[in-house]
């Protein structure tokens, strides 16, 4: 292995115009992490407004920063203590925002991060389930602990993590109505949702009574306003930001606010759902890692439902 590599990098904070393909050194795993040769890495658009993505826990700037944390690739190397996944093994996980990502031929990832990828998918499908599905199965399960038979409103079902979460809500028995812009209602049922809204031509609020579960994925007056589509004691989890005060209490419901987290088993589950053929991974677009700056400022312009993969090898 050379001491370099090709990597997409930012020298200082700001948006996709900082972003340049240049060589980068090879990281090297410490006790706990395992090298991936990366294949393909997805982006998240707004990770490059964020803190974490610039800045060490405490504070400090850590500029050069590799973009990109959703990883499909092969073990490379591995660190101290590791015994799975092993080399040469195919893996895909989550890579924490406030560590150098996968925009670059190699990266390092917590062996606990990483799960088997799914073998029925390419690199470049595997490695657009990370951070989207996580957050819906983390939302659905963990914080809504959804039922069997129960009724699940999905804001923005055409979004990268609403199509996981319709997915993942009729899977675990659900019935799902979802939202989004009209021209998205023929995919979104087709991922499952039994009921769809057209928020250009009606209010949710007006139609939607009584469900048991909201996965909000917009926030705003969209969060506001689903509290009053709940049933007394129903549960609403919002990605966006914590909901506001008291409104949880007034409604006679319970709201929750999470950040997802890495977790290999859920991966595991994740990829045996795919490989079953019960979860369908989407990619929007992909662009070649050297176009990765392109790939970022793509996020402006109208583009089909799911995620943007940079292909790496």
């Amino acid at each position: 292995m050379t001491a370099t590599m090709k990597a997409l990098r930012a020298h200082r904070r700001g948006g996709p115009e900082q972003l340049v393909y240049e060589d980068a050194p090879v990281p090297y795993p410490g006790p706990g992490e395992v090298l991936v040769a990366v294949h393909a890495a997805a982006i998240t658009f707004a990770e490059l407004s964020w803190d974490l993505s610039w800045t060490h826990s405490d504070g400090t700037d850590r500029t050069p920063v590799i973009p990109s944390h959703e990883v499909s690739g092969t073990v490379a190397a591995v660190g101290a203590g590791v015994t799975r996944p092993t080399v040469g093994e195919e893996v895909y996980g989550l890579v924490a925002f406030d560590r150098d990502g996968a925009a670059a031929e190699y990266v390092t990832v917590p062996a606990e991060a990483l799960a088997g990828k799914p073998r029925s998918v390419p690199h470049a499908l595997a490695a657009a389930l990370p951070l989207a599905a996580l957050t819906a199965f983390q939302a659905l399960h963990e914080y809504a602990e959804i039922k069997p038979g129960e009724t699940v409103l999905v804001h923005g079902g055409a979004g990268g993590v609403g199509v996981y979460g319709v997915q993942l809500a009729v899977i675990a028995g659900a019935t799902v109505i979802a939202t989004d812009v009209g021209t998205q209602a023929p995919f979104v049922r087709n991922l499952g949702a039994g009921r769809f809204v057209d928020v250009t031509r009606e209010q949710f609020d007006d139609v939607v009574r009584d469900v048991d579960v909201v996965l909000d994925t917009v926030g705003g007056a969209t969060l506001e306003r689903s509290f009053a589509a709940l049933r007394p004691g129903g549960r609403l989890v919002t990605l966006s930001a914590p909901p506001p005060a008291g409104l949880a209490e007034r409604y006679g419901v319970r709201a929750s606010f999470f950040v997802v987290r890495p977790d290999s088993a859920q991966l595991g589950e994740l990829a045996y759902l795919v490989d079953a053929g019960r979860l369908r991974p989407i990619v929007s677009r992909t662009f070649p890692v050297s176009e990765g700056r392109q790939a970022y400022e793509s996020g402006a312009l109208p583009r089909p439902p799911g995620k943007t993969v940079l292909i790496v090898r």
